[in-house]
């Protein structure tokens, strides 16, 4: 079992959480956190990109001088690859290039909670009892980042109906925030640490995160 300290927001010590590395992967697996990693990289790609050949080129067909007599290199079209503002010699296809990296449901899932194991095992997860504030408060939200010792970029993970906490947090520095429901292997591995509230944190691990908007369990 890993144990797991609370805090509270002026970073005290108030308890203790017991997690079972059973229910998260039971070890860290690289292979898969990898494969999860550029899979999801992978899809953030666009395949928008687009070049012009000669023929996409607006302008003339004419031989811009004649061939001989000019003392001049011979040369056809101005919208030769060769000449300035001339079409590419090898252009980019027209249709949509799809990178796509197909990953099972039940292997993503896997990948996310094995994520969250590798930050538990480096220590690098910071549990509040509450991340629940009266209003936004962007330097309370500080000072409690930094009384745990957070010095690096931060995964702020909370419940979607805390907005006093995502409006705190959204306007700091290396800090991103993401609603537990859609805490990911991608998120935690571009962090150093992740900070969450026990029940969130604790909703995550049993699988019940519940999202509002879609109806369904989604942890």
């Amino acid at each position: 079992m890993i144990e797991l300290p609370v805090f509270d927001k002026s970073g005290k010590t108030v308890g203790s959480m017991q997690v079972d590395p059973a229910s998260l992967g039971n070890e860290v697996r690289p292979a898969l956190l990898k494969q999860a990693y550029v899979a999801v990289h992978t899809h953030q790609r666009q395949g928008s990109a687009r070049t012009k050949s000669r023929g996409d080129v607006e302008g003339s067909t004419r031989k811009v001088y004649k061939q001989k007599g000019t003392g001049n290199a011979r040369v056809g079209a101005a919208r030769v690859p060769n000449r300035k503002g001339g079409g590419v010699a090898f252009k980019k296809d027209r249709t949509r290039e799809a990178f796509r990296s197909a990953l099972p449901a039940r292997m993503k899932r896997l990948a996310n909670r094995n994520a969250l194991l590798a930050k538990l095992v480096d220590n690098e997860v910071k549990c509040f009892d509450s991340l629940s504030f009266s209003q936004p408060k962007t330097s309370d939200f500080s000072k409690m980042l930094e009384a745990v010792g957070i010095d690096r970029t931060c995964l702020v993970a909370i419940d979607f109906g805390n907005i006093n906490g995502r409006l705190s947090a959204r306007n700091l520095g290396g800090v991103d925030v993401v609603r537990i429901d859609q805490l990911n292997v991608f998120d935690l591995l571009n962090h150093r640490y992740l900070v969450v509230d026990r029940a969130s944190l604790e909703a995550f691990i049993a699988g019940t995160v519940y999202d509002k908007s879609q109806s369904k369990e989604v942890a």
